[in-house]
């Protein structure tokens, strides 16, 4: 069976994005250059206040209020290239959200305002550090959780809140907490992890969301993708449908890696007729 290349969480771009590279149309022509039949645009959301600014954007002399109208430009922008390129591709327009505070009433205003085809769910923050940033953040994250067992208990307890909250179409790169963690299959395994892991995928289920099966892991050099293996197993068990999701932050990363993040759910039996999260009228 011929397999369609779909992302059903990608699509950021240097202009609206700031530790990416290229325009955005230059993305969404990487995107048909590769032969994908859809691709989900999911920009950052902003933040609610200054206090949330990463370093890089304090760095440009950022604001909130100066990214919330960087945001506006990019629902613009991301619809007219939709438009535009329909007959080549099929392109959803959406959003990444946040976790730190305020952001997910932020996230329900803007969900509002600009009816987005769909979002896509990430928590990147515990108790407002950004514990995927560097290994000093990570590190910094773990001593505040007072080691590794409570840094994964407590992100997976954010991500179930977000979940409940939100209810995103697309749950995004489920176990991120691992991104510096060498230990993390034994860390997984533990019993307080293991309990939240699987009623965080029960939910999922329940709720009928897409798990982002982000290949973007393996070009920051780690050895599987997000969802890693024995999680993969349980969403498998509990028949969530596992889309692929590049994360591509620039032309170069369209479709990097993606093949084989195909080949594992394949092999593993995963439904390939892969369903579009908040599809359009019309769409099947």
């Amino acid at each position: 069976m011929n397999i369609q290349r779909v992302s059903v969480h990608g699509g950021h771009s240097g202009q609206f994005c700031s530790h990416a590279q290229d325009t955005l149309e230059a993305v969404v022509q990487a995107y048909i250059a590769q032969g994908f039949a859809w691709a989900g645009l999911t920009e950052h959301m902003p933040p609610p206040d200054d206090a949330c600014l990463y370093p890089e954007e304090r760095q440009l002399g950022l604001t909130a209020a100066a990214m919330a109208e960087r945001f506006g430009r990019y629902m613009a922008e991301a619809r007219r290239l939709q438009a535009a390129y329909a007959d080549q591709i099929e392109i959803l327009v959406g959003f990444e959200t946040e976790d730190t505070p305020g952001s997910l009433a932020l996230a329900q205003q803007l969900m509002a305002a600009y009816a987005p085809d769909y979002i896509v769910g990430g928590v990147h923050h515990i108790d407002s550090i950004a514990f995927d940033y560097s290994a000093d953040e990570y590190r910094r994250a773990t001593e505040a959780c007072g080691g590794l067992e409570g840094l994964y208990c407590a992100y997976f307890d954010r991500q179930l809140n977000m979940i409940e909250t939100l209810k995103p179409q697309v749950v995004a790169h489920f176990d991120l907490i691992r991104i510096f963690d060498g230990t993390y299959r034994r860390q997984i395994m533990r019993q307080e992890v293991q309990n939240r892991i699987r009623r965080n995928l029960e939910a999922i289920r329940d709720l009928g969301l897409i798990l982002d099966f982000n290949v973007a892991a393996l070009k920051k050099g780690a050895s599987e993708p997000y969802v890693c293996q024995p999680i993969l197993v349980q969403a498998r068990y509990l028949g969530l449908n596992v889309v692929p999701g590049d994360d591509s932050h620039g032309v170069a990363q369209v479709g990097l890696h993606l093949d084989e993040g195909i080949a594992i759910l394949q092999r593993m039996a995963f439904n390939t007729r892969w369903p579009k999260p908040g599809a359009r009228k019309g769409s099947q």
